[in-house]
């Protein structure tokens, strides 16, 4: 195979200025988002030094999308997806200058400081699955899975230079001018979706409330090419989860040195973006279910083989691999709801994939924190990864579907 089709096709970027714009805006708002992640992180351990408020940053953020979600993408199914990502946008812009300005007068109480945090979720729910369509409904049919790897690339590129930039921002700057960038991160986000065309929802619209969220949970249910994928990304994440075990394991197996435990998490990520860099040949393939599957089976097996690995060196090799693998794996899963989904529903089970996203490794990591108190970290790894690699193969050979190439929705 050529060097061109191996490395990430960049099709999408030369044959839309419109995706190409959307691209641009939402490198630089994750980049924003990321750095606010740890600015809010360092904000509560400063007003707190308790880690069960440090805890608590994760909670209200993973709550609103589990909370909100699927009735956000009914609503995303009802209406024009572009106006309704521009008002979750202009909402999370204003939560972030909101935290700017108590940033900067240091006069609201951390219960305050939260509440902004949860508002910002809530926005970002309510955008998320309108978003999901912008990708199938700009990009011909061919290259929706490209566009999704340039989507991954960057996203795992910033969420490496995003806490570290944040960081350096923080000694330098101070928290409110940390908080005032990731506001002025949305206008490029803002500018990105404001030259979308409308994009109201191709055949039926959501039913109202209740009633649209659970036809929506009936296609979920029906469809077993997309339940599937749902399902081997919670074996992957609920199983074998291992960011939570890093301390532990580094502390048992490394002497607990904290330059080795900030490796770990950065092979995980550089592992993601060559992954995702090199992802030609896989968006070439047209089999995201099969490839999904493999690089769940990866992802379990590298953690298992890490758990009882004392070299240091190679056990960052295998983290690099899982890292790798999850990013194939995220990238096809990804494909895979947007190709077999139809419009119409697109909005709320994209809506259910985030959900799964977010809910799934808060999971995962109680998960291998319980399993590691009963035993050891290296014993939490093991078990978690070779349930994952069992799990995916019961999937696999349960649903054939997802070993074909179709994308027929």
């Amino acid at each position: 195979m050529s060097l061109s089709r191996t490395l990430i096709d960049v099709r999408p970027l030369r044959t839309s200025p419109v995706f190409r714009r959307l691209l641009i805006g939402r490198t630089v708002s994750l980049l924003g988002g990321f750095m606010t992640m740890v600015t809010v992180m360092y904000q509560v351990w400063e007003m707190t030094h308790s880690a069960a408020w440090s805890g608590a940053v994760g909670l209200v953020q993973a709550l609103p999308l589990v909370c909100f979600g699927l009735f956000a993408g009914a609503w995303a199914d009802r209406g024009d997806r572009r106006r309704i990502f521009l008002t979750a946008t202009v909402g999370q812009a204003v939560c972030s200058l909101l935290l700017a300005v108590q940033g900067f007068t240091g006069n609201v109480p951390v219960g305050g400081v939260l509440a902004l945090v949860a508002a910002q979720a809530a926005c970002a729910a309510v955008g998320g699955p309108a978003a999901g369509v912008f990708v199938p409904r700009l990009l011909p049919k061919e290259q929706v899975a490209s566009g999704l790897a340039l989507y991954q690339v960057t996203g795992q590129a910033m969420m490496f230079v995003g806490p570290a930039l944040g960081g350096l921002l923080l000694g330098w700057f101070g928290i409110g001018v940390c908080y005032l960038l990731d506001a002025l991160s949305f206008l490029l986000s803002f500018y990105g979706a404001f030259g979308l065309p409308a994009l109201p929802p191709e055949g039926e619209p959501s039913r109202a409330g209740l009633r649209g969220v659970l036809d929506g949970l009936r296609f979920l249910a029906g469809h077993r090419v997309v339940r599937g994928a749902l399902v081997t990304d919670l074996a992957a994440t609920v199983l074998s989860m291992p960011v939570s075990l890093f301390p532990l394991i580094n502390d048992e197996r490394f002497g607990g040195d904290p330059r080795t435990l900030g490796l770990f998490l950065s092979a995980v990520a550089i592992g993601g973006v060559l992954a995702s860099a090199l992802s030609g040949a896989v968006t070439h393939l047209g089999r995201p279910g099969l490839v999904m599957l493999f690089g769940a089976g990866v992802w379990g097996a590298a953690l298992a083989s890490f758990g009882v690995m004392s070299n240091p060196w190679i056990g960052l090799g295998l983290l690099v691999v899982a890292g790798g693998a999850d990013a194939l794996s995220v990238l096809s899963r990804t494909t895979i709801v947007q190709t077999r989904t139809p419009d119409a529903l697109l909005g709320r089970v994209t809506a259910a994939e985030q959900i799964v996203g977010q809910a799934g490794p808060h999971l995962g990591n109680m998960r291998a924190g319980l399993v590691a108190g009963a035993t050891s970290g290296a014993a939490a790894l093991v078990v978690g990864g070779v349930l994952c690699v069992v799990a995916v193969v019961y999937v696999g050979t349960s649903t054939p579907e997802l070993r074909e190439g179709s994308h027929s929705a």
